[in-house]
Order: structure tokens, then sequence, then C-alpha cells
């Protein structure tokens, strides 16, 4: 017997589907900030002959294509549920991610294949003060972005967007680099300090789009919660007073909302409508911790056990300081 039962409780905080619209007005903040800094990036190439500005024009052109994916993604994440997408079209968003990873690589690693033929080349940096111009005018643009990037992740806890608020927070770094490098390259008189810059540059980009895909990854791989967010999920399950245990406990994101699964152990006296007024409670308490999670229970009598080893394993009932959230996933261990 399965007994699922919808949330009582409104989602205040980063769950729900009523956070699309917040979600799309942040994706058009990146496109229009994206589209001013490209027409100003592409005047500074043509002014500096830089190729340290060449890359972060580059990095910008891929903003610019990655935050059109992103309102895509947020776009459909935001479609309500339909007959042929019961948990909702939030993977739109990791996918939406997963692109923007793929268009930063290719950035990278074409950025380090000029900047290595440039430091076997004999080309220099023309006047540096239009790119200089242009990448503090960029810094001012990006860092009001990120502010209300910050803020509508913090509302709606948006994967797309977030991954957005990775690049342009690499973008500040990567404007910084451009006028400490055209600085050297012109007034320094280091040799190939604009080529240096530009591979150190490609080696950030590289590592924002590893860093990015492990989220996206986790999410379209259905990974687990984290061990201390599944922790405190089974201590707030646990104050029921007719609750005998719990076990098979799956947990899973999707965009920005939460599933959980799990049986629970309970008086085998009980009857169905008795069962069923529990569940209410369990989950009652539940969302009022996990604001928009999806839950669904299943009632067994107490010392049931229809699982295999792992899945019947009592995640209140270990003992000693093990890890029950840990031990959920078949892996004993000492915390």
């Amino acid at each position: 017997m399965t007994l699922s039962v919808s949330s009582p409780v409104p989602p205040p905080v980063p769950h729900g589907h009523h956070h699309g619209p917040l979600n799309r007005r942040a994706a058009l903040a990146s496109i229009a900030v994206a589209t001013l800094l490209f027409g100003l990036k592409a005047w500074a190439v043509v002014s500096t002959g830089s190729l340290a500005m060449l890359g972060s024009l580059a990095d910008t052109t891929l903003d610019l294509v990655a935050s059109l994916a992103t309102l895509l993604g947020v776009w459909i994440a935001a479609i309500p549920d339909d007959d042929n997408h019961r948990f909702g079209h939030g993977k739109a968003e990791a996918l939406a991610a997963m692109f923007q990873v793929v268009l930063i690589s290719l950035s990278a690693v074409g950025l380090a294949i000029r900047a290595i033929a440039e430091l076997f080349g004999n080309d220099s940096v023309g006047e540096p003060d239009a790119g200089i111009a242009v990448s503090v005018l960029a810094i001012a643009a990006t860092l009001a972005l990120v502010a209300y990037q910050r803020h509508v992740i913090g509302r709606t806890g948006s994967l797309a967007i977030a991954t957005d608020h990775v690049h342009y927070r690499a973008d500040l770094v990567l404007n910084l680099a451009v006028i400490v490098a055209l600085a050297l390259d012109h007034w320094g008189h280091v040799p190939k300090a604009d080529a240096v810059f530009a591979l150190g540059i490609a080696a950030w980009l590289g590592w924002g789009a590893w860093g990015a895909s492990q989220a996206a990854i986790e999410q379209l791989m259905d990974h687990e919660w984290p061990i201390a967010e599944r922790e405190r999920f089974l201590a707030v399950a646990a104050r029921h007073p007719a609750l005998k245990g719990i076990h098979d406990l799956r947990t899973r994101t999707s965009g920005n909302r939460d599933f959980v699964q799990f049986h629970v152990w309970v008086d085998g006296s009980m009857s169905v409508t008795e069962a069923h007024h529990v569940m209410d409670e369990i989950e009652a308490a539940l969302a009022a911790e996990f604001p928009g999670t999806e839950f669904l229970i299943h009632p067994d009598p107490e010392g049931l056990i229809d699982e295999d080893p792992v899945a019947g394993q009592d995640l209140l009932g270990t003992g000693g300081d093990e890890s029950p959230a840990l031990l959920a996933q078949g892996a004993p261990v000492r915390v």
C-alpha cells in the first residue's frame, strides 16, 4: 500500500513553479549584459589587437549564446507537469547548464591554441586604452548582473541561473586579467604578457567549465542529496511518535524541485485510515522543513522487510556514531 500525499505547505523559498518569471528575468538580464559587452569588446579587439581581449570577446560571445540557452532552459523548466512529464520539466535546466559547459570548454581550447601560437609569433598589442576602458565598463556591468543573479538564485535555487552566475563571476577575473595583460605588454614592456595571460584565462575557463558541470551531471544522474541534508531529513521524520522505523530512503533533485520516497514502519494493527493520518502528519512536518519537496511514503507493518538487505536497513536504529544516510547507500561509515 503506497500513500502519496501532496504538501499542505506552500513553498516560500527556492522550490516551486511560481519562480519561473523571476528566473526568466534573470536570464533576460544576462542576455542584455552579454549583448552590450559583445559590442564593446568587438570594438576593443579591433582597436588593440590584443589576444587577451580577443579571448574576453570569445568568452562574452559564448556567454550570450549560453544566456540564450539559459532562458530556454528556465522557460521549459517552468512548464507545469503534463501527461508525458509527470515529474515536471526541471531537468531542462540541467541540460541548459551542460550546453553552457560545452561552449565554455570549446572557448578555452580555442583561446589556448591562439595563445600558444602568439608565444612563438611576433604579434604585439596596439594602443591599450580602448581595451582597458572597455574592461572597466565590463566589470561594472558584470558586478551589477552577478548581484541580481545572486538574489534570484537565493529565491529560486535555479541550476541554470547558478551556472550562468559562475560564468559571469569568472568574467570579473577575466576582465581584470585583460587590464593587467594590456598594461604589462604596452607600458611594462613585458614580452608575451598578453599571450601568457590568455593562457591563464583559458585555464580559468576550463576549470570553471569542470566545476559547473558537476551539479548538472548530478541532477541528470539523479544523484542523492548531500549527506547532511539527508541526515536532517531523517531527524525531522523521526520526531513522529507513531513511526517505528524508516527504510529504503531515496532522494533526488530535478531543476528547482526535490523528490523523496521512503518506507516507514508503523503499528501493524492500524487501519488504513489511521495509517493515512500518520502519513499526513509526517509529511506536514517534513514539508515545513523542506518546502516544495514532493514526498512519496510507503507504510509497512512493523517488522515487515520485503526489500533487499540494504533497502531494508532501519535508518533510525543504527546506534553509535554511524551515519544512517550512508547506511541507506549500503556503506556503513563512521562520522
